[in-house]
Parts: C-alpha cells; structure tokens; sequence
C-alpha cells in the first residue's frame, strides 16, 4: 500500500482508536504451492496491549492448510470511503473540468505471525474475549470448555491468534491539496451527503484541523504495532 506523507497517520493512536471502532476486515492468506491466495471476510477483536488480533473459523474452512504452512498473514480493513469528483479537487487557478478525481478512504493492514488454537480452554478463552469485545453489555451465556450451552461446539471451530509484526496505515483526505480546495472539498460532502460522506467529511475535517498537510514528514508509513 503506498502511503504518502499527507496520508500517514499523525500518530499510532489515530489507527488504534479507528481500528477500534473497524472490527470486520479481510485475512489475506498465501496459497499452497501450485494455488491461488485465500481470502477469508472475518470480525475480529484487536488488541493493542498484548498486540494480537484475535478471530476464529469453522473447522471445515479450506484456509487452514495455507495458514498453517505459510503463516504469515495479512489482516486488511478499509472504510470511511467516498468518491471525490474531479472539479472538487480543482485548485483555485485553473478550470474546473481540469481536477484530479479520486477517492477518500482509511485503511489499515496488520502483517501478522498467525497462531492456531486448538486447545479447548484456550479456545473458550479466545471465543470470551471476542464475545467482551463484540457484547460488552453481556447477555449470553460464558464460554467455558465442557460445558453447555457452547462447550459442545468448541470442536466445530478453530480459534486463530494474530501476532502483529507490522501495521500499515493510512488516511487518505485530501491531505495534499491547499486549505481553500480542502474546504471547499468539505462544503461539497456536506452538499451530497451520500453514503461515506460525512465520516469521510469527519476526518478530512479532523486532520485538516491538526495540520496534517504536504509539509508533513514522510515517517508514518509504518507504525508500531
């Protein structure tokens, strides 16, 4: 993903708190040797303190025996997109008809070390965590390994940790354009008001308020995990 300086992260809690809210990603896997990559659509519980991301599958997923010979994986998850027209982006001399299109979009990429567990309690540990995360008002009964009501399907899945390496990031608004044409560029979002313009407008106004412009140095193409 190339990641210019206006589209980089101001700082990793930017990604962190984005990643946070953007729990549904896409687990790009290597093939086998003589086979395509396998992608797998997933929800998912990151977390930044033991820097893992936490997900499960159904035993019977033909991913397995990819991941497990090849278990370097990466974990993509895009949103808070919109389509910039052309004139929107034109600059204040030159003629409407001659601005760039484009699209606005946040997205990050964790290159992970995948971990399969297998183990029961291991697993029931991993499903709960998911289940904190994704129902923090509770509601459903724990999991815990034998016992009813999950404890039975425990064996129909498989749990996966991801171990991140790397995290990839970016923040594509207009970052490079001049004050006036990212103003204007706002005004016309609020205008459509379609899908995607107002939490693209959100963060397009948000990094535009903390300066993040071409004068930027080019250091946030890749953060800590």
């Amino acid at each position: 993903m190339l990641i210019h300086p206006w589209d980089a992260p101001t700082d990793d809690a930017e990604w962190q708190e984005w990643l946070a809210a953007h729990d549904f990603g896409q687990l790009a896997v290597n093939g086998l040797p003589g086979e395509p990559p396998c992608v797998q659509p997933l929800h998912f519980a990151y977390d930044p303190a033991r820097r893992e991301a936490v997900t499960h599958l159904a035993r019977p997923n033909p991913l397995w025996p990819a991941l497990q010979e090849r278990p370097t994986v990466l974990l993509s998850v895009v949103d808070d997109y919109t389509f910039i027209p052309g004139p929107w982006q034109a600059e204040e001399d030159g003629p409407p008809e001659n601005g760039v299109p484009t699209s606005f979009y946040a997205a990050v990429q964790l290159i992970c070390t995948a971990h399969v567990v297998d183990d029961p309690e291991a697993k029931a540990e991993l499903l709960q965590r998911q289940t904190t995360h994704f129902q923090p008002e509770g509601g459903s009964a724990p999991v815990v390994a034998g016992q009813a009501p999950y404890g039975r399907m425990l064996s129909g899945i498989r749990g996966l940790r991801l171990e991140v390496l790397e995290v990839r990031a970016k923040f594509k608004y207009g970052g490079k354009r001049s004050e006036s044409v990212q103003h204007r560029i706002s005004d016309r979002l609020a205008e459509r008001d379609g899908p995607g313009d107002a939490a693209a407008r959100r963060h397009q106004q948000r990094r535009l308020a903390a300066g993040t412009t071409t004068a930027r140095p080019a250091n946030g193409s890749a953060a800590r995990p």
